[in-house]
């Protein structure tokens, strides 16, 4: 691309960032996408190598460096070349979840009557 800018919604959906151009432009037209700071509220916004981006993705919140504006939606490889990741996602935290109080051996089946009245009696219920 011969020019110094290019659309903001272009570049998110060359970047690969979103699915559609029309997700990308839903994005930045609900106010979601900042350019150095500075709320962008149009699609048509241009940006330049060197803006930094900060935009919700899922349920992280992704900070990403221009590095490049690319000139098609290429393949995943050619569009990690377009961009710094600032901050990348932090993988989630696992759950500590306590057992399961009436954990049974994979395959036994379901409990019998009698065996569903103790499980009760021991968690306390009636």
């Amino acid at each position: 691309m011969s020019g110094e800018s290019l659309r903001l919604d272009k570049w998110l959906w060359f970047a690969r960032f979103l699915k559609s151009r029309t997700m990308a432009a839903d994005l930045c037209a609900d106010g979601r996408v900042r350019i150095s700071g500075r709320v962008v509220s149009k699609p048509s916004q241009t940006i330049k190598v060197g803006d930094v981006l900060t935009f919700p993705l899922g349920p992280h919140i992704r900070v990403i460096e221009v590095k490049a504006l690319g000139a098609r939606r290429g393949p995943a490889s050619e569009a990690q070349t377009l961009y710094a990741d600032l901050s990348p996602p932090q993988p989630r935290a696992r759950e500590d979840r306590p057992p399961a109080v009436a954990a049974r051996e994979p395959g036994s089946g379901r409990p019998t009557k009698a065996e569903r009245r103790a499980i009760d009696r021991l968690t306390g219920e009636s």
